[in-house]
């Protein structure tokens, strides 16, 4: 079942975020940079990445193979209460789970974005973003130009927010996890000239949202968690 952003309004900030986080992407850049910049010939940036693309990313529940443990909201905060209203709904939910979860996604659609794999970004992303990165992708081609995007490290996976809204007799999760990583981002023209980025690691910071559709018995309604919005953050 398709859906798109629960707590956005579609028409007026999912699709403006969405167009200014492609204009961000076709230059080449995935997220804003936070001043540092580490030249690839200097200081050892550790290589996390090599998951395999293919298959759902987010079930929500605790994996065998886990990322390092991240720090999660306060149960008793604003934040926290809100995951724990989608826990209520989702008894299998697991914020740990979901967060490592969303790494291994942001590793997949970044990578899918930069090789034009639209089959990994179909599987991953809500029909509304899916087209908005499809649409990207067509002028990257029709532009003769290549991207090089390549993940170093993930230095920061923190959920900043989450909502749960019904919606026609269904619940729309969404929760948003803001990304601090280490990146190498690079577009090459048809010429085989550099034509934005930097062949360099530098930190950018990108949130995130990822939406979910759950039936009244708290069972998933559509596809697994999927990418629903992207910006800088």
């Amino acid at each position: 079942m398709d859906f798109t952003a629960g707590h956005f309004p579609v028409d007026l900030v999912l699709l403006g975020l969405i167009a200014a986080f492609l204009v961000v992407r076709l230059r080449g850049i995935l997220g804003k940079q936070t001043g540092l910049q580490r030249p690839t010939g200097g200081q050892t940036v550790p290589n996390i990445g090599g998951r395999k693309a293919g298959g759902p990313v987010i079930d929500g529940r605790v994996e065998a193979a886990a990322a390092s443990e991240r720090p999660l909201p306060d149960p008793t905060g604003p934040v926290g209460l809100k995951l724990a209203r989608i826990r209520e709904r989702d008894r299998g939910f697991d914020a740990a789970g979901f967060v490592r979860g969303a790494e291994a996604a942001f590793r997949k659609i970044v990578q899918a974005f930069a090789e034009g794999d639209r089959t990994t970004l179909r599987s991953n992303l809500t029909e509304t973003a899916y087209n908005a990165f499809d649409a990207a992708i067509t002028s990257r081609e029709q532009a003769g130009e290549t991207q090089r995007a390549e993940i170093r490290n993930i230095l920061h996976a923190d959920i900043v927010d989450a909502s749960l809204n019904e919606r026609g007799g269904l619940w729309l999760a969404a929760i948003d996890v803001k990304f601090v990583s280490d990146q190498v981002s690079l577009v090459i023209g048809r010429d085989g000239q550099p034509v934005s980025g930097a062949d360099a690691t530098t930190e950018l910071a990108d949130l995130w949202t990822f939406e979910r559709l759950l039936d009244a018995a708290g069972s998933a309604a559509g596809p697994n968690w999927r990418l629903a919005n992207a910006r800088s953050a």
